[in-house]
Formats: C-alpha cells, structure tokens, sequence
C-alpha cells in the first residue's frame, strides 16, 4: 500500500501536467486567430512649438485617434497596451521614437474606440532638429495573453511635419 504523501505527491503531479498541457494548447489557439485591426491618426493642432532653455525642440499638438483593435481579442486575451509614437530621422539617428499617448484596453467592448485629446507625455527632442521636419505617427499595440507569449504589431501614419518657424 503506498503512503499518503506518495499518493498526494502523484495526484499533484498529475493535476499540474494536465495544466501545463492546457496552458499550451490554449497558447496555441491564438495561432489560430488572423486579427485585422485598423486604426487612423491625424493631427489637428500644434499647440506649440518652440525651443526649450536647455535648446531641445519641444512641441505640444492636439490629435484624433480613431481605431478598431477587436480583432486582437480572443479568448485568451486579458489586456492590450495601445501607444502611439512620434517616429523621425535625424543627423545623429536613424530611428528617434517618442511616446506621445498610451491606454491599456481591457475587454473587447473598449478596442473600438475615437479619442481627441493632446499629447500626454513630452515631446521633446535633443537639439533644435524638429523644424520643417517629417515625421510618422505611430500607434503599437502589444496583445497581453492570459496564458502564452505576447505579440506586438503596429499600424504607420505618414506625412507629417513640423513647421519651419517656432510659435
């Protein structure tokens, strides 16, 4: 006869190898999914834009973003982190992101959505780069699965530019 904590430790086991085998093919599920979200930015105002003190670019601008993200959402889908970036070139780099908004959506019911409102994080530019030039408004998303790896994707907004002169 075997002991109680012999039985206790196979049951166990059993039960977390169930789970695991559960939790893998729940992950593998949302291979299953081919999400087609949309989204469309645009930029209504530049509040501002001038040079700071320290002599970096600053500029405050009032946007719309419109988007449809449902299709992220499957069962396995516990929360999506939305943001949209500034995205740009300059002498020194490639590539110069800069977050300008960012939500969490919870549910299916809130990734439909249309938003005015201004830039909630600075944006801010290290030197006097940003006159007259062009830049992309970007809105990421990363899918945060209750169970599995994350994903990210993003759609790109073009044809964007600052002015030439400070107001």
């Amino acid at each position: 006869m075997h002991s109680f904590g012999y039985r206790a430790n196979a049951v166990l086991t059993f039960a977390v190898t169930v789970l695991a085998l559960m939790c893998t093919m729940a992950s593998l599920s949302d291979n299953l999914n081919s999400p087609s979200p949309s989204a469309h930015v645009q930029v209504l105002n530049i509040n501002w834009f001038q040079k700071s003190t320290q002599g970096n670019d600053e500029a405050s601008m009032t946007f719309n973003i419109s988007a449809n993200l449902q299709s992220l959402f499957t069962w396995n889908t516990k929360q999506v982190f939305v943001f949209l970036a500034a995205e740009y070139e300059t002498p020194k780099n490639s590539l110069n992101q800069v977050s300008l908004w960012d939500g969490i959506i919870p549910s299916k019911e809130h990734a439909k959505f249309s938003i005015h409102t201004t830039n909630k994080y600075r944006f801010t530019d290290q030197g006097g780069n940003l006159r007259g030039k062009e830049y992309n408004l970007t809105l990421h998303w990363h899918v945060m699965p209750k169970t599995g790896k994350m994903f990210a994707d993003k759609i790109v907004t073009t044809g964007f530019r600052f002015p030439e002169e400070y107001r």
